[in-house]
């Protein structure tokens, strides 16, 4: 197999790992977290959602949070962004990029969104456009692209016909999720292979949940294949409300982890992201599942066992 010599590692935890949380965490200590987060040598960071309140109450202080970060040069600050009028909040705050979003699936579509995808692609286009002319960069997300929830197998002209209609609004990257953790590596490189014949392989990032332990497998595929943008989330945090069984996302130090004893560069400092670990595996009250978390001996928690 055939390794980059640099990878960057997107940040997700802020809005990705928090969205799923029961447990508000505090608004102060979002903002905390998210500057620690902004020291560690991370390039991009996404730190909210302006989904309605209604629907991810875990994240209703999105623009309080965007505000008030410490905006560190160097450093994206990104955010999800449904709709025109979430857009008029996540300009308020000044995000740096856009992130649009919709499934591969027709259910899971209609269940996030509450639209059909059809429906969905109208609203996207005036987000990116509308982003785009306010000088913002924006991103794409394709979640069920290994495995729906509710349709199971995902037809690879499905991935195709969304990826394509993304690309068209104008996204400079299009990340590709596998939302429910069912991905393995020998479908990972069966939906790259077509993909990579589309698309160059700098505009594509993967999105991977270990819900069933192949996330770190399916990586090792995707830079073979010469992807280099991956999505992570710190501790393990997260998952995705309207896609039942779907647990955390990759950890971003156990991704860390392994690229640096491969000799990958990532430029991310270790220790700064096993301290924001920490903190945030404190405020959420539970032991987070990262790997890497356990081996260092933080695996636990003020009102955790850790053992």
């Amino acid at each position: 197999m055939k390794w980059p010599g640099a990878v960057t590692i997107k940040e997700v935890g802020p809005r990705d790992g928090l969205q799923n949380e029961t447990t508000f965490i505090a608004t102060e200590d979002k903002i905390a977290w998210i500057n620690q987060l902004s020291r560690t040598g991370l390039t991009s960071i996404e730190i909210t959602s302006f989904v309605n309140p209604k629907w991810i109450p875990a994240l209703a202080d999105a623009v309080e949070v965007a505000k008030r970060i410490e905006r560190v040069p160097g450093v994206t600050y990104a955010a999800l962004v449904p709709n025109r009028k979430g857009l008029e909040r996540a300009l308020e705050a000044d995000i740096d990029e856009t992130a649009v979003f919709m499934s591969a699936s027709e259910t899971h579509n209609r269940k996030n969104i509450n639209k059909s995808i059809d429906e969905t692609f109208p609203v996207l286009r005036e987000v990116a456009e509308d982003s785009l002319a306010a000088g913002k960069s924006v991103r794409g997300y394709v979640s069920t692209v290994f495995g729906c929830p509710y349709e199971g197998p995902v037809a690879i002209d499905a991935v195709v016909r969304v990826a394509d209609a993304l690309f068209e609004m104008g996204v400079g990257e299009l990340s590709l999720g596998d939302t429910i953790g069912v991905a393995t590596p020998k479908q990972v490189a069966e939906v790259l292979d077509v993909l990579l014949k589309r698309f160059p392989a700098e505009k594509l990032a993967m999105h991977f949940h270990d819900t069933r332990g192949t996330a770190m497998a399916n990586v090792l595929v995707a830079l073979d294949m010469g992807i280099t943008v991956f999505d992570a989330s710190l501790g393990g945090l997260g998952g995705c409300p309207y896609a039942p069984g779907a647990s955390g996302n990759l950890a971003t130090d156990d991704l860390l982890y392994m690229l640096d004893g491969m000799g990958v560069k990532t430029g991310i400092d270790r220790d700064r992201l096993l301290a924001a670990a920490r903190f945030i595996q404190e405020k959420v009250g539970r032991p987070l599942p990262s790997h890497n978390l356990q081996a260092t001996g933080v695996g636990s928690c003020a009102t955790g066992t850790g053992a």
